[in-house]
């Protein structure tokens, strides 16, 4: 199964964007991003890179339906599983000291 993950950009330094997905900030590349993107721009995630920008209701929606996956999960759900493991795909931002 190929998933793709909503995630708020919160910083953009060239191709790369400081994107956070449920709390955990990722590193995403931008470069075969379909529109251009701005921070408070929401993207889905695969791999690492940002692969579509979405509109905002459109990932509230999405969102709402993984936090609701994540929250009902069992033991060995294939869904839960892929949700988790594309949030594991791209880079942790390290936090910086004071923050």
């Amino acid at each position: 199964m190929c998933l793709g993950v909503p995630g708020k950009v919160l910083s953009i330094n060239g191709l790369e964007a400081e994107v956070d997905f449920f709390g955990v900030t990722k590193q995403l590349r931008l470069d075969i991003v379909d529109a251009p993107v701005a921070v408070g721009d929401y993207v889905l995630n695969h791999v690492g890179f940002a692969i579509r920008r979405i509109p905002h209701d459109e990932a509230q929606g999405t969102l709402a339906l993984f936090e609701q996956i994540l929250k009902d999960a069992r033991e060995g759900d294939v869904m839960a599983e892929e949700v988790r493991a594309e949030l594991q795909s791209a880079p942790t931002v390290a936090k910086k000291e004071g923050a």
